[in-house]
């Protein structure tokens, strides 16, 4: 009775907030979408704080444009993970843990009415809405690699947002301009298909990056997986946040019909996960300096909006910790040691591995300002990953390297961590809108996505495109013969009639008839689960069967 009670409560909180924030929206011609990953308010205040101690910049670069909060939450849990969250966001639905883009299934625990005759079905995306229907480019920018829960969010559809195979090569169909981490990722099918299409791709070339200015489609990679943290970043190698979104400002801005941009911050979450202070410190400045490559652009533009919010919070950061002092403790207290920090615990380990024992102690006050303590120092020694010296075997219970660091530079300052996950606390809301049309006050990821929309003004609700665009191969297929292969990485659909074949591949926007190819506008979607093709419902009159 209490669940039942809850849901529909929260159901009802839900209604009203949507009736509250009717108001006149101006709609812009581009959109601008920063999520910093997984940042908790706590990091905010400390990243203010340390731009201040450090550079007597009393402001960020979003603190101009601050106008609400954001309750994120799946469908059966107020603390989210980041695959229905940034979905929500992009779709309007909130779904479950891991799921990316795709309408969950019902389980009995959820907190919002569903229907169960939509599970695994693939939603469609406010970038997906922003090409198809208003032939807009579309961009992401990322530090994490690409197919990651965030910007696959925005651009792919699967119930499992670890499934790179599905998920990279659809997001190479629907994304023009891409620029984060992920070279691992691309396969010999990805690399044919940006051939096809003029799509430059550069992996691990910063130079060529930095001189790239020919417009068009363009993918810049690097690294297998994600970026180093910011602060651990070689710039001479890999470009920072804020050169990244800059670039891809300058490129996507040349399509006349506008375009849609999302940026991540994606490593404040990591570090929030490891409970790395400097880090998350340093990549939300990193992050906001991102933002104000944005605002820059847009101010000069005049027809750009930007919305800028976490997908969730993460680790319970706060400013202040149980046995290191309270109120009267001075910036110079809280700020001072981890100003000094000049690597995270985890680019600080890569380093140390590579140092003999005797060298430890120097090498990490080279890094830290800080004096090892001969039980700090046993404590790296017998780090499992420390293979220089020391009886590792002596020490089966120790942490790796990485986190003996996290522990050592952590004690000496007074930033505590309640988790190592998510968490579920309300996160910040900025918007700007060159006409002054901000979603203003407290609301949930799920009207976050009415606004969106509301902004770039489609003539089709996105339930509606989702209907033409993710028809079940079973209905658009009545009546012809048709066979599913799901061997292979990705699944094929096959329709005979007559003399002619038509072959679709999943996580594809290209069909094949008669061996000839057929661009679809759409990619068509595989779920196994339910052995079901998502494909256009007008699948019939482009290819002419």
């Amino acid at each position: 009775m209490k669940k039942l009670f809850f849901a529909v409560s929260l159901f009802l909180c839900i209604f009203t907030v949507w009736g509250q924030a009717e108001q006149p929206v101006k709609p812009v011609k581009n959109l601008i979408v920063m999520i910093p990953d997984g940042t908790s308010i706590g990091v905010v205040s400390a990243a203010r704080w340390y731009q201040r101690y450090n550079q007597h910049i009393n402001s960020l670069n979003m603190d101009p444009f601050l106008c609400g909060s954001v309750t994120t939450f799946c469908a059966t849990a107020p603390i989210g993970d980041s695959a229905p969250t940034t979905s929500c966001y992009m779709t309007g639905i909130p779904s479950q843990a891991g799921f990316v883009s795709t309408y969950p299934p019902v389980t009995g625990q959820e907190i919002i009415p569903l229907d169960a005759t939509k599970a695994y079905q693939p939603l469609a995306t406010v970038l997906e809405a922003a090409k198809i229907l208003q032939n807009k480019a579309t961009g992401l920018v990322v530090t994490c690699e690409f197919p990651h829960a965030t910007p696959a969010d925005c651009s792919s559809h699967s119930y499992s947002r670890g499934n790179y195979k599905w998920i990279a090569p659809q997001m190479a169909h629907n994304v023009d301009v891409m620029f984060g981490g992920g070279n691992g990722e691309i396969t010999d099918d990805i690399r044919n298909f940006f051939n096809a299409k003029g799509t430059t791709l550069i992996q691990n070339d910063i130079e060529k990056f930095r001189n790239y200015n020919s417009g068009g489609k363009v993918w810049a990679l690097w690294e297998n997986g994600g970026h180093p943290f910011d602060i651990d970043r070689d710039p001479a190698k890999i470009p920072s946040l804020d050169e990244m979104t800059k670039k891809a400002l300058d490129q996507l801005s040349q399509n006349p019909n506008g375009f849609f941009l999302m940026v991540e911050g994606s490593e404040v979450d990591h570090a929030a996960h490891a409970n790395d202070a400097v880090g998350c410190i340093t990549e939300f400045l990193a992050f906001d300096k991102a933002v104000g490559v944005a605002l820059e652009f847009a101010k000069r533009n005049g027809e750009t909006a930007i919305v800028i919010l976490p997908d969730h919070g993460n680790s319970g950061f706060t400013i202040g910790r149980r046995g290191c002092g309270g109120s009267g403790s001075t910036v110079e207290n809280l700020f001072g040691t981890v100003s000094k920090y000049k690597r995270t615990a985890r680019g600080l380990a890569s380093i140390l591995k590579e140092v003999k024992p005797d060298q430890i102690a120097t090498v990490f006050k080279q890094y830290t300002d800080l004096e090892l303590t001969d039980e700090e120092l046993q404590l790296v020694l017998k780090s499992k990953d420390y293979k220089q010296g020391g009886d590792y075997t002596q020490a089966s219970d120790a942490q790796d390297l990485s986190s003996n660091l996290k522990d050592i530079m952590n004690g000496r300052t007074c930033f505590g961590f309640t988790s190592g996950g998510h968490t579920a606390e309300e996160v910040f809301l900025a918007v700007y809108h060159p006409q002054n049309t901000p979603l203003m006050g407290q609301h949930t990821n799920v009207e976050v996505n009415q606004y969106l929309c509301k902004l770039l003004d489609f003539n089709t609700s996105l339930p509606d495109l989702t209907a033409k665009i993710f028809a079940k191969h079973s209905d658009v297929l009545k009546g012809y013969s048709y066979s599913i292969d799901a061997k292979g990485d990705l699944a094929v659909l096959t329709v005979k009639k007559g003399k002619n074949t038509l072959v679709l591949r999943a996580s594809n926007s290209v069909a094949y008839l008669n061996k000839k190819p057929v661009d679809l506008g759409s990619v068509v979607v595989y779920v196994d689960k339910t052995d079901t093709f998502y494909l256009p419902a007008d699948l019939l009159s482009k290819v002419k069967l």
